[in-house]
């Protein structure tokens, strides 16, 4: 989804029932909110966090969405330009599952799921 308005062109992207805990995520995704795309992609190739793959996937198609509402509006769009809006992490789904423990009982367990949520849109000329 794109859309236009006084402030400039904006895209999101989302990513529903990723299989990780939203905390996990949110420190990754705390890192990159605010910052321009190049520079969030690289924080985002270069780091250890299993959730930064994830992140990195939501970031790259929010920038296709970009540059595809500019494409539809014959208008120009310089990636560069683009910078993190908003970027949240909400909790999804949790799988519930039972563990076996000792004297033949079960202990149960909560597999959480994220939801990703990125807005790009172009930062104003100054």
């Amino acid at each position: 989804m794109a859309t236009t308005n006084a402030a400039g062109r904006e895209a999101r992207a989302i990513q529903r029932s990723t299989r990780q805990s939203p905390y996990k995520m949110r420190l990754v995704i705390d890192e990159i909110r605010g910052k321009n795309v190049n520079e969030a992609l690289s924080y985002l190739a270069f780091s250890k966090k299993h959730a930064a793959k994830q992140i990195e996937k939501v970031l790259r198609s929010a920038v296709a969405n970009a540059e595809h509402a500019a494409r539809e509006e014959n208008d120009s769009l310089d990636v560069d330009t683009l910078y993190v809006k908003y970027a949240v992490i909400n909790e999804g789904p949790k799988l519930k599952r039972f563990m076996p423990a000792a004297m033949g009982r079960a202990t149960p367990i909560q597999k959480r799921t994220s939801h990703v949520e990125i807005i790009v849109a172009e930062r104003e000329e100054r």
